[in-house]
């Protein structure tokens, strides 16, 4: 869909409030009031970014843990950024800067995080000097942590030493387990590792702080990516011997690996070495084992383990749709193919642009114009047109004509 007028913009953002303890009164236009936990639900949903702010802004009832409102304010942060509308991106959160909760600081480290998300580092840091302003006391690591994860989520891992030096020295901040953590994980990302390993043995023999197993997982994807699964069996076996138990994300890791480099059984194995653990292969677990099993050459298998997901608890997402239909577009089969993109539908779970692509061209290709122009409308239909411009192109090279009525098949197949 095209993108509402600025006018419509404006009174969505005008409609948006900080949350607060105070009942507001609804009137016959006001939209109808949801909670947080609703808010959230319908948010992961939409992508028209106007859409993301009017549902944002019916949110009626005080939220008691600004964590709670802030995974509902990110998101619609991150769809107004998707559309690069940056200045309403501003306006969101500087009005949840000027109501009561902006007095307490973990409030404010969420707002500093919504920053980051949105790819605003340097409102980000702002907001951290506001601070002692707004709450009438001095820094704590909460804002702290908040202003380097922000870099992180802004893809700016680089500036995280730097600020990690600076600003604990300027503001007398004593850095926890917790910043340790963000500070290895940015040092990780930036490629590098060794310091990385210097740091959490500072952390650790100067600090007299004890690493997590947080911090362990993030060294551990750090070594396996770089191809060092010696080095990362024996911080394992460290993480271990240390009292930090592996958690779900640990073991992920190692599936990780194990899925790129390794055959089906060796993941299988992992698989039984988590339950046996306690610990519950979840979505992303099987995602790496369908990996593994088509890169393998196993197409059927994977299909096997899809088709299981839901008995053993799973909910597929994105990427499961995702490495599915690529699978099958690559190996040909695109009448399963579109059957796996309708079950992404349904779910609201659609893959991405290059991955829905190949599906059209097979079906185009295959002389299944009909449904090819499903697929494109049906996409068409759920997502603005800020991101799905891109078929315009796509039909003109496969010579496909748009029929709004396509995608009301789609979603009843």
């Amino acid at each position: 869909m095209a993108i509402v007028s600025s006018t419509l913009r404006q009174l969505s953002l005008l409609l948006l409030r900080p949350f607060s303890t105070t009942t507001t009164t609804t009137t016959p236009s006001s939209p109808t009031p949801i909670s947080v936990s609703v808010a959230k639900s319908r948010l992961r949903k939409e992508f028209d970014p106007d859409r993301a702010v009017s549902i944002l802004s019916s949110v009626a009832e005080p939220s008691a843990s600004p964590v709670s409102a802030r995974f509902a304010v990110d998101l619609a942060v991150r769809r107004l950024a998707r559309a690069r509308r940056f200045a309403d991106v501003e306006t969101l959160l500087e009005s949840r800067k000027s109501g009561p909760h902006a007095a307490n600081e973990p409030f404010l480290a969420t707002v500093i995080l919504s920053y980051g998300a949105a790819g605003m580092i340097d409102h980000a840091t702002r907001t951290f000097d506001d601070v002692p302003r707004l709450t009438a006391a001095p820094h704590s690591p909460v804002s702290f942590n908040a202003l380097l994860s922000a870099c992180i989520r802004s893809k700016h891992p680089r500036r995280v030493p730097r600020l990690f030096a600076e600003l604990s020295k300027k503001h007398g901040i004593a850095p926890d387990a917790v910043s340790y953590g963000i500070f290895i994980k940015a040092l990780c990302l930036s490629g590098k590792s060794g310091k990385a390993f210097e740091i959490l043995k500072e952390m650790v023999e100067e600090k007299k702080l004890e690493p997590t197993t947080v911090i362990y997982t993030t060294l551990l994807d750090s070594l396996y990516k770089e191809g060092k699964p010696e080095a990362a069996e024996e911080l394992w076996k460290e993480m271990v011997g240390r009292g930090c138990s592996p958690d779900l994300t640990a073991y992920n890791v190692r599936v990780m690996y194990r899925a790129v480099n390794g055959k089906p059984g060796e993941v299988l194995e992992l698989i039984q070495e988590m339950e046996s653990a306690g610990v519950k292969p979840n979505t992303i677990t099987h995602n790496y084992l369908i990996t593994c099993y088509s890169g393998d050459g196993q197409l059927e298998e994977a299909k096997k383990v899809f088709k299981g997901l839901r008995k053993n608890g799973c909910v597929p997402n994105a990427t499961t749709f995702r490495i599915l239909l690529a699978q099958l577009c690559d190996n040909g089969d695109f009448e399963a193919g579109l059957e796996v993109f309708k079950d992404s539908m349904k779910h609201n779970k659609v893959p991405d642009f290059r991955t829905v692509r190949l599906l059209v061209e097979g079906l185009a290709k295959g002389s299944k114009v009909e449904e090819a122009k499903m697929v494109i409308n049906g996409v068409r239909k759920r997502f603005p047109e800020h991101l799905v411009g891109g078929w315009t192109k796509v039909e003109k090279l496969l010579g496909l004509s748009q029929d709004g009525q396509a995608s009301e098949q789609v979603e009843a197949a």
